[in-house]
């Protein structure tokens, strides 16, 4: 019987030529994160994350490993993870495929006394880890919490501290009238707090760390994601509105804002 450990330290090449551990330190690096911030956020070690950018990938402990690490890093730098996976699936003999556990249309007669089917048992019991590990990753088990203005305006905070409903447009408000064209976003620090900023097709707007005091403004045609280092040390005003500090602690939040945010809950 052969394990699914035997991941090996070649480069796995994507599908335009970039390895998986060169697209997820490019990426990393993009969104102004070192591995120390990836590995605290994540809580993968940081020995595994610099072997998986080398494409070191024997360093997870196994397949599995490696599709839950693939995953939960790429959320935490704010790309889709799925591509990843499927490169990884493709070089290293394919996705795990489910096992569903059948008995006979007919009994079997055994004449003499079998061992028992521990292949079939550990088939099984990887099938439903497998399903726990899908739903738990996305249930919102790992990476940065993402939540959209509506969520940060009107829907009760932690600790059952409810956030109040913004109140609904009335008959002659300009943005009724007048629907806006571009999403706009300001933030003001209350604490240094380091801030990602993209735009329209993903391209980065500003990533660095915004001190006490400072206030930033960008604007854009169709959306604009924040990845955000603490959700408690900013100010956030959206559109005009302000909707106040997104979160409380240093938790990094994952923020996406368009033309028609904020709404009514």
């Amino acid at each position: 019987m052969s394990l699914e450990c035997g991941v090996g330290h070649g480069r796995s090449q994507g599908r335009l030529g970039v390895s998986i551990g060169e697209t997820l330190a490019r990426e990393r690096r993009r969104a102004g994160l070192t591995v120390t911030q990836v590995s605290l956020q994540t809580r993968v070690r940081e020995t595994v994350i610099r072997g998986m950018e080398n494409d070191d990938f024997s360093v997870c402990g196994g397949n599995f490993y490696a599709r839950g690490h693939i995953r939960n890093i790429s959320r935490m730098i704010g790309i889709d993870p799925e591509p990843l996976v499927r490169d990884f699936d493709e070089s290293h003999g394919g996705a795990p495929q489910p096992v569903s556990a059948l008995e006979p249309e007919h009994p079997v007669a055994f004449r003499e006394r079998r061992s028992p089917n521990w292949s079939a048992a550990m088939a099984l019991a990887f099938a439903l880890v497998v399903i726990y590990g899908v739903v738990q990753v996305f249930g919102g088990g790992g990476g940065p919490e993402r939540r959209t203005a509506r969520q940060v305006a009107g829907t009760p905070g932690p600790a059952g501290a409810a956030n109040p409903v913004a109140p609904a447009p009335k008959k002659n408000d300009p943005v009724v009238e007048a629907p806006r064209k571009n999403v706009e976003v300001r933030l003001k620090a209350k604490r240094a707090t380091w801030v990602n900023v993209r735009g329209d097709k993903g391209r980065t707007l500003f990533s660095g760390t915004i001190r006490r005091g400072d206030a930033r403004k960008w604007k854009a045609r169709k959306k604009l994601i924040i990845l955000m280092g603490s959700g408690g040390g900013m100010k956030v005003t959206v559109n005009g509105k302000d909707i106040g500090s997104p979160g409380k602690g240093g938790r990094v939040l994952r923020l996406s804002f368009t033309p028609r945010d904020p709404e009514t809950a």
